[in-house]
């Protein structure tokens, strides 16, 4: 027994996880802090200016937080039904704001009362964005009308009526101040210019759209509603270039990265996509609690934040880099130390002592070498092992399956006992990388306790889902034979038509000859 071998712990490698360049830099945010607003956030929007903080729209108040903290530094509740959305200016001291009742208000962030009331619209305005030249605000309503606005003068300027149901969002150039975009729920994404007083561009959807973006550049615009996020180029007249489905629902909020590099995308299958700009494939992907209403990236990306429907404001901050010890560290010896004497030639008198090491086996390698393989397989099935490190469980079913021992290990069990057992295989069935082995151990279990099915309520039940998902794996597995045998033949069919013109040409060289 002095020679006994290890159990060797095979890798399961996780299918569809690369680590890429993205995934260490969107996974590097600390743990998110989430605080509880009044109502559903439908509106996030990051000051462009230091110390960069942000206004959060939720029910009929305004909240404006710091980066850092979790309770607001200043509140804007002047309303008389619920806000709807709020956008800094880009000096960051002036904040706009659209609420159900039609109003618009203009804030300075150092005061509380309005600035600036603009009344005009007859329903609830969901979109307000300032112009480039920062003297103009555009805003869009329930009443199908998106109109200008003169911040001097608190006057209406223009009034556009092309759309034919609700304008819920809209963003303005940031190079031209005569360009802003509007979507609506007519299924059309408009470009207006103030000085034809109509639109100049109009594209199709398909959805009724929920946000709009256009790129710093004015080249790009990007609209999303339904499951579709869509890039069009507007200096070719609103050319589709590409048409994203990667969301299960419908998509309402979209967020460019703080280089331009990334597109991000929530919606209410409680996921945020980033997509790479130059491919338009999904890099990276964040979950959530509840379905996603708005999106906001600080200044580089420093801080991400997420509001949902059940009032919940998800905030990360991304972790500092290591600071470098500024002391001086003491001296250490050289490498020179440490490697000395490992390239001394043993001699012809010389005698070679190796020191010898010890090795400690596990204690399911113990039961093991002891032939306690009921003991071995309890160890593996403790929860610390089935949900840390399941290879090691798998491992070891697959080592008592290669003895011929399985069926001795898993019989003679309690309810307590057969229940670990079950819900390791319901859990561990359906990945790809265990069901050669697990499939094999649920059809012994089957096999064995199958006559004593009836004598508790909470094995049958789990029974019977093992039973289930057994038979749906077979299944599938039948199904990807059938399709591995059909591709089979298509490239079997292909392989023959590429060689029939060299078989053609043989011919004919042998009937000329």
């Amino acid at each position: 027994m002095a020679g006994y071998k290890p159990v060797a712990i095979q890798t399961y490698p996780i299918l569809g996880e690369k680590i890429t360049q993205d995934t260490l830099y969107w996974n590097n945010y600390k743990t998110p802090v989430q605080i509880k607003e009044f109502g559903a956030v439908s509106k996030v929007d990051f000051s462009p200016q230091p110390p960069y903080n942000y206004a959060v729209t939720a029910s009929s108040r305004i909240h404006i937080y710091g980066r850092y903290s979790q309770e607001p530094i200043k509140t804007f509740s002047r309303f008389k039904d619920t806000a709807y959305c709020a956008t800094y200016r880009q000096d960051g001291r002036l904040l706009v704001a659209g609420s159900e009742d039609g109003g618009v208000q203009l804030f300075d962030i150092t005061g509380r009362a309005p600035l600036r009331q603009f009344e005009g619209h007859t329903k609830a305005v969901h979109t307000v964005d300032f112009t480039a030249d920062k003297y103009h605000v555009v805003s869009g309503a329930d009443d199908y009308t998106v109109k200008l606005w003169d911040i001097p003068n608190s006057k209406e300027i223009l009034t556009f009526k092309e759309h034919s149901d609700y304008v819920r969002c809209g963003c303005a150039s940031k190079l031209n101040p005569d360009l802003f975009v509007t979507g609506s729920y007519d299924h059309t994404v408009k470009m207006f210019d103030t000085r034809t007083n109509k639109s100049v561009i109009s594209v199709e959807h398909g959805q009724p759209v929920e946000s709009v973006l256009l790129y710093p550049s004015g080249g790009l615009l990007v609209s999303a509603g339904g499951r579709y996020v869509k890039v069009w180029d507007m200096l070719k007249g609103g050319q589709l270039l590409v048409s994203l489905k990667n969301h299960h629902k419908t998509v309402t909020c979209l967020c460019l990265s703080s280089s331009g590099q990334r597109l991000l995308s929530g919606s209410l299958d409680r996921k945020v996509k980033v997509y790479s700009t130059t491919s338009y494939k999904v890099v990276h992907s964040f979950d959530y609690a509840a379905s996603i209403l708005s999106l906001a990236l600080a200044h580089e990306d420093e801080t991400i934040v997420v509001g949902m429907t059940n009032g919940i404001l998800s905030v990360k901050h991304r972790k500092s880099e290591a600071k470098k010890d500024s002391f001086p560290r003491r001296r250490r010896p050289a490498y020179r130390t440490f490697i000395k004497g490992k390239n001394y030639m043993k001699q012809k008198d010389d005698i070679l002592i190796n020191r010898p090491s010890k090795k400690h086996l596990e204690l399911y390698d113990r039961d093991l070498k002891n032939f306690r393989i009921s003991k071995a397989l309890d160890r593996v099935l403790e929860p610390s092992c089935t949900i840390k490190t399941p290879e090691i469980t798998v491992s070891i079913i697959k080592e008592l399956n290669r003895r011929g021992v399985l069926a001795n290990a898993l019989a003679g069990r309690d309810e307590k006992e057969i229940s670990r057992v079950l819900n390791f295989l319901i859990r561990n069935l359906s990945q790809p990388r265990f069901a050669s082995v697990l499939i094999n151990a649920a059809e012994i279990v089957i096999d064995i306790y199958l006559p004593v099915i009836g004598q508790s309520p909470v094995v049958d039940k789990k029974f019977l889902l093992l039973q289930g998902l057994v038979e749906k794996e077979i299944d599938y597995q039948k199904e990807l034979l059938e399709t591995l045998g059909m591709m089979d033949m298509l490239f079997a069919t292909m392989t023959r038509k590429e060689s029939t013109p060299a078989s053609d040409g043989l011919l004919e060289n042998r009937i000329e000859s």
